[in-house]
Order: C-alpha cells, then structure tokens, then sequence
C-alpha cells in the first residue's frame, strides 16, 4: 500500500527547486495547498503564487523568493505532522519557530493559519509545517 502525503510533496518540490536556484516552480493544486502558498505570500517567504487552470489538474506556480546576494529567503521547510503520526498543539503550547524568525503552520477549527495568529486566535490545531 503507497501513502501519499500531498503537503510533503510540496515542500520536497519546493525544497528541490531552491537548492537548484530555480525561480518558480509548479505543484499540483488543491485548497490547502493554496492556502499554505497564501500565507507563504503573507509571510513574505515567497515572491507571488498563482493558479493555473488546466483541463485535467489545476496547478500552483509558485515565485521563489531570493536575497539580493542570491541567498534563498527560506532554509528551511519541515513536515511536523506526518500521515502516520499527526501532531496537535492546544493553543496555550503553540511554540514559536526559531525564537520568531520562522513560522509554522496549522490546521485550525477556523481554517490553515500561521501559529501566531492561532495564539491570538486562542485556537489550536495540527500543526502542518514549519518555515525558516
């Protein structure tokens, strides 16, 4: 039996491309997805992200975001919550990634959002990944 894990496949992707120095690249879409490319955006992570409609399956082209010495904005992107063991946090015990310099992501009640805004929201959740 083969387990996918769509999030995983998506920071590998993007992983993959900033160690190739490439500029954009494409993933398959799907509604968590954009919502983790939105708050990447947000976050100023990454330069732009934008749907491409397609017959078969949509897809996510996403800009990478570079420094002006070439250096990539993210070194960093982590899976926390895997499909064969998930990772919840109550919104008391949400951590802060890389003593603020990072952000996680999570799965909320009210929607994928950063772990700050959970916090203030008072809201807990999976915690999806990690960023720095």
């Amino acid at each position: 039996m083969t387990m996918t894990d769509p999030i995983a496949a998506m920071l590998t992707k993007m992983r993959n491309a900033i160690g190739a120095k490439n500029e954009k690249v494409q993933i398959p879409c799907s509604k968590i997805k954009v919502a983790i490319a939105k708050i990447l955006k947000d976050e100023g992570f990454i330069r732009a992200y934008k749907i491409l409609e397609a017959d078969i399956q949509a897809s996510i082209d996403i800009t990478l975001k570079y420094t002006e010495e070439g250096e990539p904005v993210m070194s960093m992107l982590r899976r926390v919550s895997k499909p064969g063991l998930r990772r919840y946090s109550p919104s008391k015990e949400i951590k802060s990634v890389i003593r603020g310099r990072g952000i996680s992501i999570m799965s909320t009640s009210k929607g994928i959002m950063t772990g700050e805004n959970a916090r203030k929201e008072n809201v807990g959740g999976e915690v999806l990944c990690e960023i720095w």
